[in-house]
Parts: C-alpha cells; structure tokens; sequence
C-alpha cells in the first residue's frame, strides 16, 4: 500500500471523469480497480459496500468511494475517496455551465446525447447483472428482485419499503424457514 492517500484520489478522481451514466454506470468500473488491481476489498465486501451505499443518502459513488477510503484509512481515506470522486463531475459541471448556453441547441450536440442514452442503458445493466450472479440470484429466487421493481415501478411503492420488507423476509427466512431444513 505505497500510498494509499494518492492512489485513492488518483483512481476515484479516473473513475469519476471517465464514467458517464451515473453511480451504477461506474460500478463495473470501482469494482475493476478496488476489488481486481488494488485488492483493497473482496468481491463480497463490494456488494456489502453496494448494498449499504445504496441505502443511504446522498451521491452513490461518493457514498461507495467513502466506505472503501475509511475501511482503509479512516476519515483521511474517506475524504481523499470521496474529493477524487466529486472533483470530475464539479469541473464538468462548471465547464458545462459555462459553454452549454451556446451549444444546447446544436444538431450534432443532441444527435451526440441521442446517442449516449443508449449506452448509458447497457452501463447500467451490466452491473446489474453481475449483482445479481454475486449475490446468488437464481431462477428460484429472481421472483424477489421482478416484483420489487414492478411494485416500484407500476404501483410507485417507496423503495424503502421495499428495503425493510425484504430484510425482514430475509431475516425470517433465516430464523424459521431455513432453520428447520
């Protein structure tokens, strides 16, 4: 771990200005250099680090960038984490907020956009299935995650809900059903 400090900003900072699509489009991209190059966590600890960056407030990226800086080196890990994630997407921000004026209606900007959308669909399943395989989704259980999107989706259940529901299904499960197996 020769500095860990600067190779957190350094990769952060790569993860954040390279990724488009959001926090789920860069999953693929945190788990390649935090689990696979870095080895600062396991693949298990990744979808623990998803799974609670998820259910808290605030940026998901940043949220995950937080957890893996402190669980390595406490709240100077988190800050270096978490100002290497947030700095790319303010600079782009503000050059954005400087020049789009000029740009917004420019045929060739909106047929790049058009174009984008797309991909930023496939950023964001991809991960979403290497999820679901790490966190042993299988045809006798993807019934849980459908129908939880579907009440989400169809009949706007709070995802919240949805959350507690499904930890306490979980834990019940675990006391009486799988207990008595």
């Amino acid at each position: 771990m020769a500095n860990f400090y600067w190779d957190s900003f350094k990769t952060f900072f790569k993860i954040g200005l390279f990724t488009l699509g959001g926090g789920y489009a860069m999953i693929p991209m945190i788990e390649s250099e935090v689990v696979d190059r870095y080895k600062w966590i396991d693949r298990e600890e990744f979808l623990d680090t998803i799974a609670i960056a998820q259910s808290c407030p605030g940026v998901f990226a940043i949220n995950m960038s937080v957890f893996i800086g402190y669980k390595m080196k406490k709240t100077g890990g988190a800050v270096c984490s978490a100002f290497g994630t947030a700095l790319p997407s303010f600079i782009i921000i503000l050059l954005i907020a400087m020049f789009f004026a000029r740009f917004q209606d420019n045929p060739v900007i909106e047929s790049i956009f058009r174009g984008i959308r797309p991909a930023v669909v496939a950023l964001i399943a991809v991960p979403t299935f290497n999820m679901a395989k790490t966190a042993h989704v299988t045809l006798s259980n993807c019934w849980i995650p459908i129908i939880s999107a579907l009440l989400i989706y169809l009949l706007n259940v709070n995802p919240v809900f949805i959350i507690i529901g499904a930890g306490l299904a979980g834990y019940l499960y675990g006391q009486f059903l799988k207990s008595s197996e």
